[in-house]
This record gives C-alpha cells, structure tokens and sequence, in this order.
C-alpha cells in the first residue's frame, strides 16, 4: 500500500492520520496534556474521502472496534482544537465527539486501561474508532503491534488552559489477563456437563435465597410498529432468543438476555450490528 503521496497539513481541514511505523526515540515516559493553546469545539459536519462525519456532544458514547496510534510525523504540531500535539503526552484523535474531552479506553486484548485528552480529530481509515499518541499506545500495550481491539468510554469534558490535565489517568493494568471470551457460537455448541450424581439429601437450615447475578442486554432497536419489531426478532435467531418489550411511550424495543458476562454482551451486540442494526448498543445491569 502505497502511502507516500500523502500530505499532511496543519488542522485547517480533517486529513487522515496513519498510525506510525518509523523507528521512535526514546520516551521519557507518559504525561499529562497541558491544553494549553486550546479552545473547546463540537464542530459543524465535515466529509473526508467520502464519509460525513457529524461532531456532537454524545455522553452515551460507548463502542468497541480498532485503536491505532500516531506520532513523531505530527508531534509539536497544531491539533484540531488548537493545541499542540505531544507524542509523550496521554491524547488521542476522534472522528465526532467534542474537544477537548476525556475517554477511557480499554485494550480488550490484555485488560489494560487508560484515560486520554481528545483533542485532535481522526481516525480516517477503515473500521478505526480513535488515534492514540504514542505514549498512550504504550500505556495500553501496542505500541509494537499497531493496532488493537478496544472500547472507547466517554467520560465527559476535559479542562482548557496550560496547567496540566488533571483528568487523564495513566494505564491500570490487571494483575492477571482475564480469559479471553468465548464466541457465542462455540458457546451455543458447548455439550452440557454430565449429571451429578444423585444421593439423598441432608438436612439443612433455611437460608436466604441468593439473587439471581444481573444480567447484560442488548438493544437491537425501538420501533413504532410491533410489526416491524417482529421482523427484527426473526432477523436476530442467530444471535439468540430476542424479545419484545412495549414501552410507556407507544415503541416496541427489541432485546436480548445475554447474562453476566460482559465480553459475552460485546460479542452479542457485534452479531446484532452485523445483521443491520448498527444502533444496537449494551445495557449494563446497574
């Protein structure tokens, strides 16, 4: 892939930002942003390679898909709000949502997790979600590998001014990996566990019943025709068993149970959005 003929200008225009494969010098370490130079802005919608884009303040924002990074090809440059691009600095780029502002990314691969400064807009290229700095890369582990798996949290507005960022918050790494999900269509295969075997009960004390564990939803959809919504649960038996559930303002919402495990629910609403239903979002159970 040819990628020489590429021209980057300053932040006049939204311009497609790559992450970098160059050979790096050594940091010093991840810091805070100062946002100095900086001034908050949605932004009116713009077009790049084809695509509209639509800035807007979105405190719902939470998705998975591909983080990439960039660096010393725009570091000490302007970002798109005015600031000043540092590569060592825990910032990243998005596509819409208002800058400055303050997300936690989450690296799906490995449980890493890290609170960066929007202030720039990008990324433009396939499936990519947002853009982290170098520094930000590291902290999340993929600095070598490119790109990652993520979730991308919004968290809410980030301070102006040139004292230093107090919002950000450096990587929080588990202290062991947590197992990686299985995919719902090897779970649905999975043969049941053998029967216990049986023998006689023994007396017991009454205790108190435990509550079942909250379980994850996905909403594939509200509709104001029941109709349609019964199109969409015959269009969804392959993520699982959806339901019809009216609301008190005349729609029809279309969910699935998928229990507690929360990677199993990203999975799930993957499947529901792979069917058409590209809105479809998970309701966490608190």
């Amino acid at each position: 892939m040819s990628l020489g003929a590429l021209v980057v200008t300053a932040c006049a225009a939204p311009k497609p930002k790559l992450s970098s494969r160059l050979p790096q010098a050594e940091s010093s370490g991840a810091k805070a942003p100062t946002g100095a130079g900086g001034s908050y802005k949605v932004g009116k919608p713009y077009q790049v390679a084809g695509v509209w884009y639509v800035p807007k303040e979105d405190p719902s924002y939470n998705r998975v898909g591909t983080a990439s990074w960039y660096g010393a090809q725009f570091h000490a440059k302007a970002t798109a709000n005015g600031e000043v691009f540092d590569m060592d600095a825990l910032t990243a780029a998005h596509t819409t949502l208002p800058l400055p502002s303050l997300v936690e990314v989450t690296n799906l691969e490995n449980g890493r997790k890290v609170i960066v400064r929007v202030n720039d807009r990008g990324p433009f290229v396939g499936d990519r979600i947002i853009d982290m700095s170098r520094a930000a890369a590291r902290e999340l582990g993929f600095e070598a590998k490119g790109l990652a798996k993520v979730r991308v949290r919004y968290v809410g507005r980030a301070p102006l001014g040139g004292g230093g960022d107090p919002g950000v918050r450096r990587a929080e790494i588990p202290a062991s990996l947590p197992p990686a999900p299985i995919p719902y269509s090897q779970m649905a295969r999975a043969p049941a566990p053998p029967p216990a075997p049986v023998s006689a009960p023994e007396p017991a004390l009454e205790a108190p019943v435990a509550a079942p564990p909250a379980s994850y939803r996905i909403q594939a959809g509200a509709f104001g025709d029941r109709v349609n919504a019964e199109r969409a649960v015959s269009r969804l038996a392959h993520a699982g068993q959806a339901v019809i559930e009216p609301t008190s303002g005349g729609l029809y919402r279309v969910v699935l149970e998928t229990g507690a495990d929360e990677g199993r629910a990203w999975i799930v609403r993957d499947q529901v959005a792979s069917a058409g239903f590209t809105d479809a979002r998970v309701i966490h159970p608190y």
